[in-house]
């Protein structure tokens, strides 16, 4: 591996970190140790979401930056006589890009390697051979030879599942493989938000926040929220990405290194107009690149956090990811600095009088 920046080193311990919904500990330990240098105080919800919390001007607005701690997983629901660990997806999951891939058993003895197996396609009908295969008949082989010598390994129903792959920047360094960007790049844009405003003149609070559970329902934003309670959000994720053959425009049009993503529209909010309109302009004002875009399917916290309280103007800004939702992703490195240049302009401007204004546009 080349030699990694700050910046990379950052970006690769979030990523290599484990964590699905439920079991964000360790992820939640790396987003702590990386944003606490440059907060005022730190504090968790009883869920297990963090909450860094940085004050500009003590009677401002409140702005929560969020992104989510947990990745997509599967959890250990039985063992079977022979010491095959059967399982069930945590988050969403295609069967396609499942098979074969090698995963880290979280158990109470440290972790243990495993691959998700399956009947080989020599022995299947050559109907069968046409389908996709379905999860309930997949199985993970840690080369145990019974339940007693799986249980000495460690490893139990309950226990976290957690896709494997390693951190690597590609041959364009610009370029980013890895997995779970959904959503450690969000906590990354957090923390950088952070370190940037170090110093920095800014009418507010600013809140960053790493949420529990984002993607078994936008839970952990649901308990944050309640505790920051906050006057403007915005909720950092990954977006899909359309240039890869076989998308057309009309499925996704965005490309990665053109700037971060506006999210317009998606399954779980419509981005509020005022604030939209507001974060667009600011971009255009400082030369910084963005793309619009919308998901008829999937929401991001935002999708939560507007709902609390009386109400939160909110809006996703998003980073265009390859192969989201498998073990590895790509994304390109200026979208990620330039959605962190993004949020920091806009906080510089957000005062209390600014945001009256949003809320009525």
């Amino acid at each position: 591996m080349t030699n990694l920046d700050g910046t990379l080193t950052m970006l690769k311990d979030l990523t290599d970190a484990k964590g699905i919904p439920g079991n964000e500990k360790e992820v939640r330990q790396v987003f702590e140790k990386y944003i606490r240098p440059y907060s005022d105080e730190m504090k968790m919800d009883n869920l297990g979401s963090s909450i860094a919390k940085k004050t500009g001007k003590e009677d401002g607005p409140k702005i929560m930056v969020a992104g989510h701690l947990d990745e997509i997983g599967f959890m250990v629901t039985r063992v079977d006589d022979k010491g095959f660990i059967y399982f069930q997806t945590v988050g969403g999951w295609w069967n396609q890009v499942m098979l074969a891939q090698r995963v880290t058993i979280m158990g109470n003895k440290g972790d243990v390697t495993g691959v998700i197996g399956s009947k080989p396609p020599h022995v299947l009908s050559a109907e069968a051979r046409k389908k996709p295969y379905e999860i309930k008949d997949m199985f993970i082989d840690i080369g145990a030879s019974s339940k007693e010598e799986v249980e000495e390994f460690g490893v139990k129903p309950g226990d976290s599942v957690v896709p494997y792959f390693e951190f690597t920047p590609m041959k364009n360094e610009k370029l980013l493989l890895a997995k779970a960007w959904d959503n450690r790049i969000g906590l990354a844009i957090a923390i950088e938000v952070f370190k940037q405003l170090k110093g920095e003149d800014h009418p507010n609070i600013v809140y960053g926040v790493g949420t529990i559970q984002e993607e078994v329902g936008l839970r952990g934003a649901k308990t944050s929220t309640q505790v920051v309670k906050p006057d403007i959000g915005f909720g950092v994720d990954v977006g899909i990405a359309g240039d890869t053959p076989g998308i057309s425009d009309q499925d996704a049009d965005s490309k990665i290194g053109k700037g971060p993503q506006i999210v317009l529209y998606d399954a779980s909010m419509v981005s509020h107009k005022g604030l939209r309109d507001f974060v667009v302009k600011t971009a255009d004002e400082n030369n910084i690149p963005y793309q619009f875009t919308s998901m008829a399917g999937g929401g991001t916290d935002s999708g939560s956090i507007h709902l609390t309280g009386n109400g939160v103007p909110s809006l996703s800004i998003t980073v265009a990811t390859r192969y989201i939702h498998s073990h590895a992703g790509i994304l390109h490195r200026d979208d990620f600095e330039n959605a962190v240049k993004l949020i920091v302009e806009v906080i510089k401007k957000m005062d209390a009088e600014t945001v009256k204004e949003i809320v009525l546009a």
